[in-house]
Parts: structure tokens; sequence; C-alpha cells
């Protein structure tokens, strides 16, 4: 049975979604100023194992990520740039979307940004005034959260306990402005050095507070309660609890069932940041030479909710595990013998898929499901010499079928495939390996062995097997 680590709750709990077998999901998509780094990365590959999970479980998903187009930091670093919010905005996320498919993370069903949702934000908040659970202040307009009764419950704080601009996200005349120390911005009146970025509404001219953002993209896209909200830990307070706070506060339900988070990541024990020349995006990985999808195993294989350690050593340990994937796959295509034998293939895959359901229920947790997948992989290879051509379709079509969830398998297999490929028709390496096929065949095994030097001095590494010699790479 299916469990996850509520935050609302801060137990395991059973999962089951408001309409049988169908899932409504939110995650807190990317602020669209700057390249996402490697911290953020891990909160959209946690979402995209949850997602895929849910499906591989038969649930039908509809994940709704939001794009933040519009806050203090677009805007700066827009006039800054001398570009228009849109056009500014819109590159980040272009790139944004491109990481998104390096990794071959699945694109969410909906990705509204916030500036399409302006109507539905005056809508919320006229409601939130018109209960009194807002009030103006000089033109902005603050979410009273006096008012709310159980604020705080999803940081398991209480409310004297909440601290001053915990977002970072107000500027010193926000503050000033709020009746209370602890009352969040819900519409931001317009300053000169907003320039051109407003809106005139029925609530004035200004520009949507952050949090508000959020609640009106899920609600359009999901509705008044949805199943599951996700994001990283460092949004719990105050944002996620402020998202509770107004959506609650105006629709008079609850806002979501189970909440889930992922811990944060840190660099060679250190967190991120410029200034310590510990930050890292995807480009910055990928300019070192490293595939992403590298990256991707690297990010799936520490369960969600622990700390991840990153450093660049980590690719040692992954490439092996990439290596033993592509020998495992590429040595099941090489079968071609339809013998009879008795290795049960059918009882090693139920009792392999059983184990890592059993596994990714208890909370997705990924190291368990992983370590059943590679003793699966050991046991096959224990019968590899024995196994005929109809039991590796079925031992392939499992793993893909696990991939499904992973996301990483089938995408590096094929990769290989097509650089062992080009790297055949570049180096001419065909016309050696035919030479020295003749060479064996008449007995010269001397020539045999030079040709075979020659092949592996391209980077080759050379396998006689049953059905004939098989070139792959070296690296």
């Amino acid at each position: 049975m299916l469990k996850f680590y509520n935050t609302l709750t801060r137990k395991k709990q059973l999962f089951k979604p408001i309409k049988d077998r169908k899932v409504l999901m939110y995650s807190c998509g990317p602020t669209a100023y700057n390249y996402v780094h490697i911290g953020n990365l891990r909160a959209y590959i946690f979402v995209d194992i949850l997602k895929r999970y849910l499906q591989y479980s038969g649930y039908s998903v509809k994940h709704v990520m939001n794009i933040t187009d519009v806050d203090d930091k677009t805007i700066r670093d827009s006039r800054k740039a001398g570009k228009s919010l849109k056009e500014f905005t819109k590159f980040y996320e272009k790139e944004f979307v491109s990481d998104l498919r390096s990794m071959n993370i699945e694109m969410p069903d909906v990705m509204p940004r916030a500036t399409d949702y302006i109507f539905e934000m005056v809508k919320i908040i006229k409601r939130l005034e018109t209960k009194g659970l807002a009030y103006r202040s000089d033109g902005s307009i603050y979410f009273k959260i006096s008012k709310s009764k159980n604020y705080g419950q999803l940081a398991g704080l209480e409310k004297r306990t909440l601290r001053e601009n915990a977002s970072g996200r107000l500027s010193i005349d926000d503050e000033y402005k709020k009746e209370d120390i602890n009352d969040f911005v819900l519409w931001k009146e317009w300053r000169p050095e907003d320039g051109d970025v407003y809106w005139d509404t029925e609530i004035g001219r200004g520009r949507p507070g952050w949090h508000i953002e959020c609640s009106a993209m899920s609600i359009k896209n999901l509705g008044e309660t949805f199943d599951i909200h996700c994001g990283g830990e460092d949004l719990i307070f105050p944002h996620h609890t402020n998202e509770i706070a107004q959506s609650e506060g105006v629709t008079g339900k609850k806002f979501v069932n189970y909440w889930l988070h992922n811990a944060h990541l840190l660099v060679d024990g250190q967190k991120m940041s410029k200034s310590l020349g510990n930050f890292y995006t995807l480009k910055d990985v990928i300019k070192k030479g490293y595939n992403p999808l590298f990256l991707k195993i690297i990010l799936i294989k520490t369960h969600y909710r622990h700390i991840l350690d990153f450093n660049f050593n980590n690719f040692i340990e992954v490439k092996s595990i990439a290596e033993k994937l592509i020998n495992f796959l590429f040595n099941l295509d090489l079968i071609e013998n339809n013998g009879k034998n008795k290795v049960d293939i059918d009882k090693l895959i139920g009792n392999c898929e059983k184990e890592f359901r059993k596994a990714m229920d208890d909370d997705l947790n990924i190291s368990e499901a992983l370590a059943k997948i590679f003793n699966f992989i050991n046991e096959v290879n224990k019968s590899i010499d024995s196994i005929n051509f109809q039991q590796a379709g079925k031992i392939r079509k499992f793993i893909l079928k696990i991939d499904g969830v992973l996301g990483f398998i089938e995408k590096i297999y094929d990769n290989y495939l097509i650089k062992l490929g080009n790297k055949i028709k570049d180096t001419g390496v065909g016309e050696l390996l035919k030479k020295r096929e003749e060479a064996r065949g008449s007995g010269d095994y001397r020539e045999s062995d030079i040709l075979r030097d020659k092949i592996q001095s391209l980077g080759f590494l050379l396998e006689d097997t049953k059905s004939g010699s098989v070139l792959k790479l070296k690296e």
C-alpha cells in the first residue's frame, strides 16, 4: 500500500486520492530570472519520480507546475538587462524547459505563468477583503494572519515564533506598511522602480505578491482542494504556509491533503552559494564533461527527504552504475539462441517487481528499490549463458518498465548505442574486424592478436562470443 510522509501531519500516511485512481498534483516551479541550479533540479527530479511512480501504480496524474514570471527579482533583473519583463522571463523559461528535457524529466500537464492569472488573483484578494482576512495600507493589500485559525501548522510553528520577512521577498517599504510584522503582502502597489510592470485592476494599480500566485494557479487548474503539493523544504515557511492560509481563507475548505517536501542539497558539505564558488547549474555540469543523465542518477539515488551532499566524485560511482546497466542490456541484445533451460525468468521478474513496489510504496524508498533492481541483474547474470531469446525479451521489457519510473536507463543505453555506432563509422574499424575474423578462421592467431590490439587502440573493447566478435566502447 502506497504511503507518503505528509509534512502537514509529520507522519507517513496511506495515500488515498480524492477521486479514485486520479491524482491532482501541484509543484512549485522556477522563478524565471536565472538558470536553475542543481539544488532546484533535485526538486524537479523528485516530483518526476513521484509522478512516474503514481502512473506506474495505475493512477492517472494531472500535474501542474507554475512559472513565476513576475516578482521583485524578475523586475529588478529585467530592468538591469534592458529587456521587457516578458522577453526576459521567456528566455529563462525556455532554458528551464531545455534542462528538463536534458534530464529526461516529464513535462507537466499544465505549466501556467503567473502573469496569465492576474484576474484570478484579484478575484481571490477581493474575497479575502470581503471576509475580513485582508486589509489595505497605502495602496497595498496584506493578509491578516491573526484571522487565520491554523496558521503555521504546516511548519510546526506557533504564531508568536514567526520571524520577520522570512521569505526575503519584501522591501523595507512593505515592512513599514503592515499592521502586524508577520502579515504578508497579497497585492503590491505600483512604485517607480517597477517601471512598466503593473496591472490596472479593481483593487488598484500594482502587481501580485509571490504567495498569491500559486494559490490562484493551483485552484484554477486543480480545484479548491487537491491531493498533493510538492516543493523543497525551504518553501514550507513562509511560502506554503501562506498558500494554505489564503487558499483556505477564501474557500473555507482544506487546501491540500498531502504535502511532500524534498530536503536540501549541499555541495562538499556546504550550502551552495556563488561566494563559495560551489554554485552549479546543469550547464556548468555539462561544461565539465559530465552526462546530465548521470547527474540525474546522483540526484535520484538518495531518498528525497534526506540531505544530499553532492560532489563531483559522485560521478565515478554513477559511471560504474551506468556501465553495469549498459552491459546488461547489451548482453541481452546479443542473445539469439532459442534453446530450452531451467531458468525461471518469470519468477525472478515477479519477485523483483514485488520488492521494487514494496520499497517505492514506502514513501518512495528509492535506494532500496535500486538495490532490488541490481540484485535482479546479478541473479540474471548468473544464468546469462543459458537464457534464450524469448527470456531475454521479457527481461528487457521488465527493465524498461521499471525505467518508466526511473527515467534514465533507456536514454543512457540509447545514447551509448548511438555513440558506439558513430565511433565504428568514424574509425572504419569494421574492416579491421573483418580481417581479424579471417585471421582467426585461418588459424593465424599472431595476426589476430595484432589486429585485436589495433582495434582496441581505437577506443574499443573486443569480446569474442559464441556468436562472433563484439565491439564495445572502452570508456
